[in-house]
């Protein structure tokens, strides 16, 4: 896909800079005296997460897991596979689930019951980007960067058959 794909830029890379600081703050101080364990939703979080964790003046543990529901497509396929697991125990530690988006819902639910069932202190969520009119169960998500509309968007971990992640911005992309 050319980059005249992509459309107009929704978060610019200085807003994204400045919500992260802001997202820190607050989970900083909800999380004050504790060892969180951050869990990474591969491969989107990646930059998410890196910038977060440095906003974290927390001990904390970072791991990561691997879901699927899109292939390679601009629609969920709403079937949520796990590719790939954690590798540290959440036995009684209280778990921050830290996603690039959440748009139906399914995968976030999906993985945060798999957390809770491993019998962590706690799960919460975060998530940089809020597609709430895509809803089709119901997750209550503790941290949210932006609300976005309806459209597919790329950029800041975010893909399209694997391209864009490594823009600074988050755009929207016009040809799929």
């Amino acid at each position: 896909m050319a980059p005249s794909a992509l459309g107009r830029v929704l978060v610019s890379a200085d807003a994204l800079k400045a919500r992260v600081a802001e997202l820190g703050r607050a989970i900083a101080r909800d999380y004050a005296g504790a060892s969180p364990v951050l869990v990474g939703v591969l491969q989107g979080a990646v930059p998410f997460l890196a910038d977060l964790m440095r906003e974290l003046p927390l001990d904390l543990t970072v791991d990561f897991l691997r879901a699927s529901s899109y292939g390679s497509g601009t629609n969920s396929s709403g079937a949520v596979r796990l590719l790939s697991d954690l590798t540290v125990d959440i036995k009684g530690r209280p778990v921050l689930l830290v996603d690039d988006i959440v748009d139906t819902g399914l995968t976030l639910a999906v993985l945060k019951r798999t957390l809770e069932a491993r019998g962590p202190l706690s799960v919460r969520t975060c998530v940089l980007l809020d597609k709430q009119g895509r809803r089709q169960t119901e997750i209550d998500v503790d941290y949210v960067g932006f609300t976005i509309p309806n459209v597919f968007v790329v950029g800041y971990g975010l893909d399209y058959d694997g391209l864009y992640r490594n823009l600074p911005y988050v755009a929207t992309l016009d040809a799929t």
